[in-house]
């Protein structure tokens, strides 16, 4: 008898196939970049590097992927109703020139600009992706589907690091026209390979922007609530690009932030009293939606502005502060004590920069990481709640951290680098699925579909805190140990509010329910 449990390879279509591929070109693309984009801004314009302050980097890196993972709720509505073929292709011809004007823009505005390009193709290249595995599988294949899909995320995200920190070794250039190359080669792949695998029509679930907006509503916030939390992180913005001088500090963005909030608060207090009810939007009271759901994005955007000090802040502490000798020399003498001493001879001379090794090559062991061991740790923790694994991984990334503090040698950073991996590994499939438990059975969907904003907001307070943090204690006073400290305290944090969000709420609303 056969195993009707076995799937097979085949029994995935060829869209699924394609848009895979597409999948490892595209992170190739991105993570090519932004694995030295901290090394790149921050770099000597004598060295091909744009010469941007720390303060300048933490902008660029928090608000740029702030954007990309806030617009895929929209693109996404935009891809039902249009397609995913043309959604592609759009997508493709944003990000062909955004990724080479990145290495022709040397001012803060051109290159913001330009970077912010890239945001907007990958925010209508990512809810594509998804959407398609999504509607290529089935409730048997779902599962082992997206497993492969995950694993080409990593795949891409190793390799395109690896390229880029090669080629920067000729020119910068380089590793913005590698991007715009792997990027190009998905209009063979889509033009050959791809089929549309739905249409309006045939949607099962189409959705228009009006939609999109109402759901906004029913899971956030109207529109006067948004209004009022985007005017606070334009305040902390402005603060991190703004407050270097003596004329404008933390202090006046602190007092402008407090004034912000009581004009809310007060002309909402004089709408209420009205008894009014008014049709445009900023003549609402603000109304906060799902209170619980808001405050577990909130909470996990703690993790996230933790996790991405793995691609902010430690490439620079890496350049910086470690010395990397012991890894290159333990390295080259396993190669000629294998008899590859030609090997040996081509990694110091592709992969070494002055005696130290590229940062972005000892970052890579994130992803190699990944692509070794996730498949074990996802099945190590399958008979472990989804809070559970979360509390512990977010706490193995606050070991992560600490091991940090004592970075000085090579090894001992990438002993930090791999205990991160397995941190992550556990928590950030897991934050998925624990939103599928917590959203309410009949909105689900729905609800996945804003997760991604805690990882917006977990890049934009990440970015901003990197430059932050950097400048004033690694740049400045010379303590990093101090800044990763501080790294470690907020995953602490994280990891506690998680605890004490599922004992305090959820446990409490399964028991009310």
């Amino acid at each position: 008898m056969a195993d009707k449990t076995r799937i097979r390879l085949s029994e995935f279509p060829r869209s699924f196939w394609a848009v895979n591929t597409m999948e490892i070109f595209e992170r190739m693309a991105w993570y090519g970049f932004f694995a030295v984009s901290s090394l790149y801004i921050t770099g000597k314009v004598e060295n091909g590097g744009l010469g941007f302050s720390d303060e300048d980097r933490g902008v660029l890196q928090g608000v740029v992927p702030f954007f990309l993972y806030l617009f895929p709720v929209v693109t996404g509505a935009l891809a039902d109703r249009y397609g995913y073929k043309r959604m592609l292709f759009a997508a493709f011809t944003v990000l062909v020139p955004a990724y080479y004007l990145l290495g022709q823009f040397k001012s803060f505005p051109t290159f913001f600009l330009a970077f912010l390009l890239v945001a907007v193709g990958a925010s209508m290249f990512k809810p594509v992706v998804i959407g398609t595995v999504s509607r290529t599988t089935n409730d048997r294949t779902s599962s082992t589907g997206f497993g492969i899909f995950y694993m080409m995320v990593n795949i891409g995200g190793f390799v395109g690091p690896f390229v880029a920190g090669i080629v920067r070794g000729w020119d910068w250039k380089y590793v913005f026209i590698a991007s715009s190359a792997w990027i190009a080669i998905n209009f063979i792949i889509l033009a050959i390979f791809f089929k549309e695998p739905t249409s309006e029509s045939a949607s099962a679930n189409p959705r228009t922007l009006r939609k999109v907006l109402s759901d906004m509503v029913e899971v956030l916030g109207n529109g006067r609530f948004f209004l009022f939390v985007f005017g606070l992180l334009i305040l902390l913005v402005i603060g991190s690009k703004f407050t270097s001088g003596p004329h404008f500090t933390w202090n006046h963005i602190w007092i402008i932030s407090g004034i912000w909030v009581i004009l809310n608060l007060g002309f909402d207090l004089l709408l209420r009293l009205s008894g009014e009810e008014r049709k445009f939007w900023l003549l609402q009271p603000m109304k906060l939606g799902d209170w619980r759901f808001a405050l577990f994005l909130l909470i996990m955007s703690g993790f996230w502005t933790s996790f991405n000090q793995l691609f902010y802040t430690l490439p620079l502490y890496i350049r910086d502060f470690t010395d990397t000798s012991d890894i290159l020399a333990g390295f080259t003498n396993f190669l000629n004590f294998i008899g590859l001493p030609k090997m040996a001879v081509a990694v110091s001379g592709s992969m070494v920069t002055e005696g130290q090794v590229n940062p972005e090559y000892m970052i890579n062991f994130n992803a190699g990481a990944i692509i070794l061991f996730q498949v074990l740790v996802s099945y190590l923790v399958t008979r472990l709640k989804a809070f559970t694994t979360i509390f512990w991984g977010v706490m193995i990334t606050v070991v992560s951290f600490s091991v940090l503090v004592f970075g000085s040698t090579g090894w001992i950073v990438l002993a930090g680098i791999l205990i991160f991996s397995f941190g992550e590994m556990m928590a950030s499939p897991k934050s998925k699925e624990y939103t599928g438990k917590i959203a309410p059975p009949d909105k689900v969907a729905m609800y996945m579909g804003y997760f991604y904003w805690c990882v917006a907001l977990g890049n934009l307070f990440g970015g901003i805190l990197s430059g932050q943090l950097y400048g004033h204690y690694a740049r400045d006073l010379q303590k990093p140990g101090t800044m990763w400290a501080i790294f470690a305290g907020l995953a602490l944090f994280s990891a506690l509010a998680v605890l004490a969000y599922d004992r305090l709420v959820i446990k409490k609303m399964r028991k009310d329910s």
